[in-house]
């Protein structure tokens, strides 16, 4: 494979998961990675810290589609909506594969190293969100709360989609899970739901 081939950031990512399901994560070293990629270890870190980086390399993307997508939204729109336009612009991003969503999954769920920076993960894509929608909410209670809201349904909806292994996409099974959250806290505080809870899948 040629060193300057394009696209060594999409190689390095398939190549690590692939070695560190073939033997482990901690035993992957960033050699083993750039080698098999057919990449130079200058090349790797050049364009990653470290190995675990690899595999969250598209944080800031989702930061970026997610804030932009709450600055782009019709002035006047319903809280919850621009939280909507948001995970929905997070979601559309995603490739379409429930079996490396699955594999990924199951590589961060064995390793307290992933578990950790999977959580920065989240932290981070929360706060980004909550301080785009403060800029239009005035509300730093009102934005923390819909941005809480907005990353749970994001991340609870993506378990259920790689969960179900179904023809629903990505982004509809998140906003069926943004809906459920938005009537379960109506009926925690209202004791009553405005409209029906989506059918899971």
């Amino acid at each position: 494979m040629a060193r300057w081939e394009p696209d060594a950031r999409g190689r390095l990512l398939r190549t690590a998961v692939d070695l560190f399901f073939e033997q482990g994560y901690d035993a992957t070293t960033t050699a083993q990675i750039a080698e098999r990629a057919g990449l130079t270890k200058t090349t790797l870190f050049r364009l990653f810290p470290d190995k675990r980086e690899i595999l969250f390399q598209g944080q800031g993307t989702l930061i970026d589609l997610a804030v932009e997508a709450v600055a782009r939204a019709v002035p006047g729109s319903p809280a919850i909506d621009v939280v909507a336009a948001a995970i929905s612009a997070m979601t559309d991003a995603h490739v379409a594969d429930h079996s490396s969503s699955q594999r990924l999954a199951g590589l961060i769920a064995a390793s307290p190293e992933l578990r950790e920076r999977a959580a920065f993960k989240r932290s981070s894509i929360a706060g980004a969100l909550q301080t785009a929608l403060l800029e239009r909410l005035g509300s730093a209670r009102r934005a923390g709360l819909l941005a809480d809201v907005g990353v749970r349904a994001y991340y609870d909806g993506f378990d259920r989609w790689i969960a179900a292994d179904g023809d629903r996409s990505l982004t509809a099974v998140v906003l069926d899970e943004l809906a459920e959250c938005e009537a379960d806290l109506r009926e925690l505080v209202l004791g009553t739901r405005t409209h029906p809870v989506p059918q899971r899948a």
